[in-house]
């Protein structure tokens, strides 16, 4: 069969008088045709008729994990909350909370905030945060243990798109050389997170894997001390801190035994529209129109590389956005775009 090369896009035609476009972007395929764009998965694992026409059954369902051995074997299930469906397949992660000047971190451990994908190695191989696979070749994978760790797929700092496009791949490339996986905790040890701490650095150390490594953390000295690592890692291009609270058990869910410390907010929206662009950027995106979880909606045309308005993220992929403050309306001011999430899940605002 037929395939599409890599920052290529082919034409086909459709039941209508208009063709649809067909593209290959990072190992992530797409088709502009309504089953491709109305699909309530991520846009790594969509397809359609016109992409299996092309590239054949056998290249999809390989590509979107539906092989005959009826894919991989989800992890095990987080505790379920009240927002969670039956049928949920997500590890059971420790997530973050913000921190609101309301804790005194003295003696916290203090770690670099990472800007790249989440990543639990179940023992065998990684998941996202939402219980997708990620198709690591066996070479990247070499070296790690039998026994699970919570970490990041991580390019390096303000790669974070480069390492999304990376891990979303279907085809284990020679791409993902170009990443490491930076294990923070060990879930399955008993004891406290200095015990699992120590047994991610013991391991790394001593097998000393191709693509993988321990995340150094040090004792936090206070606000003062707080601030100026802060602005330090910022500097440096750096996402933010991650607080981990001294003598914490590892827990599913989000918990204030781990806190993240940043100068800026973030937060998750849908693309619900296209902008056009006007003057130097005349025929290409001008900026995404986005909506919120709770239905409010407004404009990111900042933080967009000229290639990602080229081919910008299709509606209802979630991105990442940061922005400074929220107006009276509840709408974010002086929003830039991150990136778009491989381990969001898709939602309809409320």
């Amino acid at each position: 069969m037929a395939d599409i090369a890599d920052g290529e896009q082919l034409s086909v035609q459709g039941s209508g008088s208009k063709p649809y476009i067909l593209k290959n972007t990072g190992g992530v395929y797409s088709c502009s045709c309504p089953a491709w764009r109305n699909q309530s998965v991520g846009i790594e694992r969509r397809t359609c008729k016109h992409l299996r026409r092309v590239r054949g059954d056998a290249a999809e369902n390989a590509r979107i994990g539906a092989d005959a051995a009826g894919g991989a074997t989800p992890p095990p299930r987080a505790a379920k909350s009240a927002s969670a469906s039956d049928d949920t397949k997500a590890p059971p992660l420790l997530l973050a909370q913000s921190w609101e000047n309301d804790v005194d971190l003295t003696d916290w451990w203090m770690s670099e905030k990472l800007d790249g994908v989440r990543a639990y190695w179940d023992g065998k191989q990684f998941w996202s945060r939402l219980g997708n696979p990620f198709l690591a070749p066996e070479w990247f994978t070499a070296g790690l243990p039998d026994f699970p760790l919570d970490g990041e797929l991580f390019g390096g700092r303000k790669r974070f798109q480069r390492t999304v496009s990376v891990v979303r791949r279907q085809d284990r490339s020679d791409d993902w050389k170009e990443l490491s996986f930076v294990a923070f905790d060990a879930p399955g040890v008993e004891g406290t997170f200095e015990a699992r701490l120590e047994r991610c650095r013991q391991w790394m150390e001593d097998t000393r894997p191709a693509y993988a490594k321990w995340h150094e953390h040090a004792r936090c000295g206070g606000t003062a001390h707080l601030r100026e690592e802060l602005a330090r890692v910022e500097a440096l291009g750096g996402e933010g801190l991650m607080l981990r609270q001294p003598g914490s058990r590892y827990e599913a869910g989000r918990s204030h035994t781990l806190l993240k410390v940043k100068s800026f907010k973030d937060d998750e929206a849908r693309v619900v529209g296209h902008v056009a662009g006007a003057g130097r950027h005349k025929g290409r995106l001008g900026a995404l129109e986005v909506e919120l979880r709770n239905g409010k909606r407004f404009s990111v045309g900042t933080g967009l590389s000229d290639a990602e308005r080229a081919a910008p993220p299709p509606v209802g992929a979630i991105i990442t956005f940061r922005y400074q403050e929220l107006s009276n309306d509840g709408i974010p001011r002086f929003p830039s775009y991150v990136g778009v999430r491989v381990d969001a899940a898709p939602f309809t605002a409320s």
